[in-house]
């Protein structure tokens, strides 16, 4: 190898690990302050909180006692894999953005199941790639993609409007809201929020509210 190559390698090499270590870096500090502003608020939820990082760009927290109307609360706070510049651009390139999913088990379940999704998210395409899906039936909705069982769809999208409204009050841009007989019954993909921007203690009330609506279903 002549100098010229072994210079560009040698460039390459630390192009690649300094942007490993800002990535990392980036995503373990926009975590951390997410998870002080969740502090405030988690207590509506429940009183004891497991919590694990997963790599440098997830933390699961979860609740398994969690309070009513909820049995069982899993909040994911998912970030854009910035440590890796190739799987970076991958996931900006398929609209995958910094996120908070929630997944939980209510004391009363949904009684019917649908998707609300919002058209173009990568919510919408990991959600529609799951074989459960194939046999549902689609139609707009309020700026969103509304997917139910053919045989509930009508019931399914009477409910559809006000859950999404509900879903709303927990956050204004709503990327997926899902109602299932089985864990997890509610699932909630929403942007991660910026602790600056929102009451922890109000998000999490409203997350209740949404539960309580979800397993009222009539």
């Amino acid at each position: 190898m002549d100098q010229l190559s072994q210079t560009i390698l040698v460039v390459l090499i630390a192009i690649i690990l300094g942007w490993f270590a800002i990535g990392v870096v980036w995503n373990i500090r926009r975590g951390n302050a997410v998870l002080r502003w969740i502090q405030g608020g988690l207590p509506r939820l429940g009183e004891k909180t497991t919590l694990r990082w997963l790599g440098s760009s997830a933390v699961e927290l979860r609740i398994a006692r969690a309070k009513s109307p909820f049995r069982r609360v899993d909040l994911l706070l998912v970030m854009e894999p910035r440590d890796v510049l190739w799987f970076w651009l991958l996931a900006r390139l398929r609209g995958r953005r910094d996120m908070l999913i929630v997944r939980g088990q209510l004391m009363s379940a949904p009684r019917f199941e649908f998707d609300l999704l919002s058209p173009g998210s990568w919510s919408e395409r990991e959600t529609a790639g799951r074989g459960e899906m194939r046999q549902w039936e689609s139609e707009p909705l309020d700026e969103a993609n509304f997917r139910a069982p053919a045989a509930t769809r009508s019931l399914s999208r009477q409910i559809a409007p006000g859950a999404l409204a509900a879903a709303r009050r927990v956050w204004p841009t709503i990327w997926r809201l899902s109602s299932r007989r089985e864990f997890p019954q509610l699932e909630l993909h929403v942007p991660l929020p910026y602790p600056r921007r929102a009451d922890a203690a109000q998000f999490f009330d409203a997350l209740r509210a949404l539960a309580e609506h979800m397993g009222n279903q009539q």
